[in-house]
């Protein structure tokens, strides 16, 4: 007589067990439970728009406060978390034959760094190393004119896609 046959709740242990393991998901919180807070300082802003790093440095902060675990602080963080917006670009793809833009096209490229204080170390990221300790974020949205779409809207839909990428820096690797 099969051993499955006389103990049905071993066979419903091996499965489970065959079933839930190697599959990459994670039960519960994706974020350190190590790390109680973050310091996010105002982004660098190396580009000739001013003002951006003031919007982008807020969406980091709000899209911490609503996705992650961690608080924000200042003075006794475990974390920092540290960006420079290296470029800010705006081109037209699409004109009419009077030169009048049809559409817009903005990028933002961003480099973010996330030390852990305590330690000293950087701390993992799931993205495109520019250097052994810093991430790439690139973001790009277009906006129409003549729909009453303006670069301020376009900028705002932007910096909120690029505090998504950031803070989704901040889950733990698998």
């Amino acid at each position: 007589m099969p051993l499955f046959r006389r103990s049905p709740i071993l066979f419903l242990v091996v499965v489970a067990t065959l079933a839930t393991s190697g599959c990459g998901y994670v039960v519960g919180n994706p974020y350190d439970p190590q790390i109680r807070s973050v310091h996010v300082p105002i982004f660098r802003n190396e580009t000739f728009r001013r003002g951006i790093e003031l919007q982008l440095t807020e969406a980091v902060q709000k899209q911490i406060q609503l996705q992650t675990p961690f608080r924000l602080a200042k003075g006794n963080a475990d974390t920092q978390l540290v960006g420079r917006i290296v470029s800010v670009n705006k081109r037209v793809p699409n004109q009419t034959k009077y030169d009048d833009p049809r559409e817009l096209e903005l990028s933002i490229a961003v480099e973010v760094t996330w030390r852990d204080l305590r330690s000293g170390r950087v701390l993992a990221q799931n993205q495109i190393p520019v250097d052994g300790r810093t991430a790439h974020a690139i973001v790009n949205t277009s906006f129409a004119p003549e729909a009453g779409q303006s670069l301020a809207t376009a900028t705002q839909d932007a910096v909120n896609q690029l505090a998504q990428q950031i803070v989704g820096l901040m889950e733990a690797p698998w």
